[in-house]
């Protein structure tokens, strides 16, 4: 099985707040595009910005909205341990498939201590628990050895984001729990046909919230087989790929991009991150329509 999971912008009004009508449309807009899931308040949704109360409220009105239209994860990790362990047993409660969870940041973490976290929440919870293995912001990373033993040990350990810029990585993970039921998704879009040759799930990839119809049609076309098809479509996900590089937090570009191709939403980002010249936005239109435009001749 492979799949796109979209990791979701959050729409916000002027005060930094969930503006949940725009949030609808973004729902709306992914659904139409044929993604097979959304993971809420990941790294593009600016998570960081919502205490435990507000994550709580606005899971709540996302899963009503969306209501079993797509599959629905959330990244439930909190600055506190026992803020996580609460909120990811309210999220599974909800309904939602799963959780996402980054383990503790700023402090050092070696293997004995990422196992004895995630260990002890799994233990503290009922329901489907996918660990969220970013080293470029967490400072540390999971090793495949740690991951098959957390499997081992907690059933409810069921899979991986692999946020990382060596894919190897990803292979090792792959190979230390060969045999097991477990889903491993890249985080990263263009190393989602190396992580489908050596047996992962797909991406969690942020470019689906610009173009959902063509990670949609790639998706389709590998269940399809049609492999000629799968390489253009991979190609037109890596001509995007450079977005990603033209300011230090994508989320604003990206809403600026989304609003560009009809979504009538608030490109309002968190602070300090919602000013963005005209210039990179210009240049982030050039590169996101000229691949859409050679998307239309594939058709």
């Amino acid at each position: 099985m492979c799949e796109i999971i979209v990791p979701v912008v959050t729409i916000l009004n002027e005060n930094e707040k969930p503006d949940f009508e725009g949030n609808k449309k973004v729902i709306d807009f992914l659904v139409e595009g044929g993604v097979d899931g959304i993971l809420v308040l990941g790294s593009t949704g600016e998570f960081t910005a919502f205490g435990y109360e507000e994550k709580l409220e606005f899971a709540k009105k996302y899963f009503e909205y969306t209501n079993g239209r797509v599959d629905l994860y959330f990244g439930s990790n909190c600055p506190s341990f026992d803020d996580t362990v609460k909120l990811t047993q309210e999220i599974l409660d909800i309904g939602y498939k799963g959780a996402m969870v980054m383990g503790p940041y700023y402090f050092a973490m070696d293997q004995g201590k990422i196992y004895s976290y995630y260990d002890e929440l799994a233990k503290r919870v009922k329901g489907n628990i996918y660990i969220y293995n970013f080293p470029d912001r967490s400072g540390y990373s999971i090793s495949g050895e740690t991951l098959n033993k957390l499997m081992e040990e907690n059933s409810n350990i069921v899979g991986l984001k692999d946020s990382v810029s060596a894919p190897s990585h990803t292979n090792k993970i792959c190979r230390a729990i060969e045999g097991k039921k477990a889903f491993v998704y890249s985080g990263f879009d263009d190393q989602f046909l190396y992580n489908i040759a050596i047996g992962g799930n797909g991406c969690i990839g942020a470019l689906a919230n610009l173009v959902p119809e063509i990670w949609s049609d790639l998706i389709k076309s590998v269940k399809d087989k049609d492999f000629d098809k799968v390489i253009k479509l991979s190609s037109l996900i890596d001509e995007l790929m450079p977005l990603y590089d033209l300011d230090c937090n994508f989320a604003k570009l990206f809403k600026c991009l989304m609003k560009t191709r009809g979504l009538e939403i608030s490109t309002k980002a968190i602070t300090p991150y919602d000013k963005l010249d005209n210039s990179i936005i210009e240049k982030g239109q050039s590169i996101l329509y000229n691949v859409i435009e050679k998307y239309k001749k594939l058709k």
